[in-house]
């Protein structure tokens, strides 16, 4: 009895020496893993060169998507790196991965919400917003420049305010209306505001 017992204590010991042995090997292996993503990284950067191409925004030149992959998909496939960015809700996920080892790298960027754009729609601004924010986003992460400025692609205007029914027949019948139209000419009217206002 006292030798079985004694070979039952071994083998827990045996096994727990095992499994302890081997969550060592595991964590010194996702360790190693971890440092992967990062050396190809210091490689890409070694190799990439500055990435400009004189478009034009407002007071500012950079380069376009297009031409920032032409420049970097080789580097980073040499370095077996890739990337991809997704529209998430209201923000754009920028992610690195190593083709090898599967580590990833990732970034989240809020797409800013009530932004008008001198000359442009909604779904226009939402489109310039990604864009830019892509481009960002990916030369942020990689560590490139692609631009000669920070300033925004567009000019910003503020939103317009809006205005009750009541202030605005206030408005309508309290104030001389030259000075109203130009009044309301900052403020973001409805369908029924707008067809009082153009019979005036």
């Amino acid at each position: 009895m006292k030798d079985l017992t004694k070979r039952k204590t071994e083998d827990i010991n045996v096994n727990g020496t095992f499994e302890e042995v081997l969550k060592a090997q595991m964590n010194t292996m996702k360790e190693q893993e971890n440092k992967s993503i990062y050396k190809s990284l210091a490689k890409f950067q070694q190799e990439c060169p500055t990435i400009h191409k004189a478009t034009k925004g407002y007071g500012y030149t950079y380069s376009d998507l297009p031409t920032i992959f032409k420049v970097i998909n080789p580097i980073l496939a040499k370095n077996n790196l890739g990337f991809t960015q997704l529209i998430n809700d209201n923000s754009i996920e920028t992610i690195l991965f190593h083709t090898e080892t599967g580590e990833t790298i990732k970034s989240c960027t809020a797409i800013p919400q009530n932004v008008a754009l001198k000359g442009m729609n909604d779904f226009q601004v939402l489109g310039s917003a990604v864009t830019y924010l892509r481009r960002y986003a990916l030369s942020s992460m990689l560590g490139v420049v692609t631009d000669k400025d920070i300033d925004a692609g567009g000019e910003q205007l503020p939103k317009k305010k809006t205005i009750t029914d009541a202030d605005f027949n206030r408005g309508v019948e309290k104030m001389e209306t030259s000075a109203f139209k130009k009044l309301m000419q900052g403020y973001e009217l409805t369908d029924s505001q707008t067809t009082t206002l153009k019979t005036l």
